[in-house]
């Protein structure tokens, strides 16, 4: 995973792009208290957990695969090797 700050509010996370549209995140702070986005949903009663996306992390995150700063392709293999039960 790489690091990334959101172009908006700086935030950091770290993130792996699979492809163009599969994007894994993992954010390293409490995203409530670091995403002003998911703060003003939090303050209408919207539990953090129901919040799809932060549109300006996500925006940040395109804008970083087309620049070329984060890498598209993973190293990840697919299917992911182990047995299936």
């Amino acid at each position: 995973m790489q690091e990334l700050s959101c172009t908006s509010c700086g935030n950091r996370v770290l993130v792996e792009k699979y492809s163009p549209t599969h994007t894994s995140i993992q954010w390293l702070a409490d995203a409530e208290s670091s995403c002003p986005e998911f703060a003003r949903q939090a303050a209408l009663g919207v539990d953090s957990k129901w919040i799809p996306t932060c549109t300006s992390l996500r925006d940040s995150i395109d804008e970083a695969a087309v620049k070329g700063v984060l890498e598209t392709d993973s190293p990840r293999s697919y299917p992911v090797p182990g047995r299936l039960t």
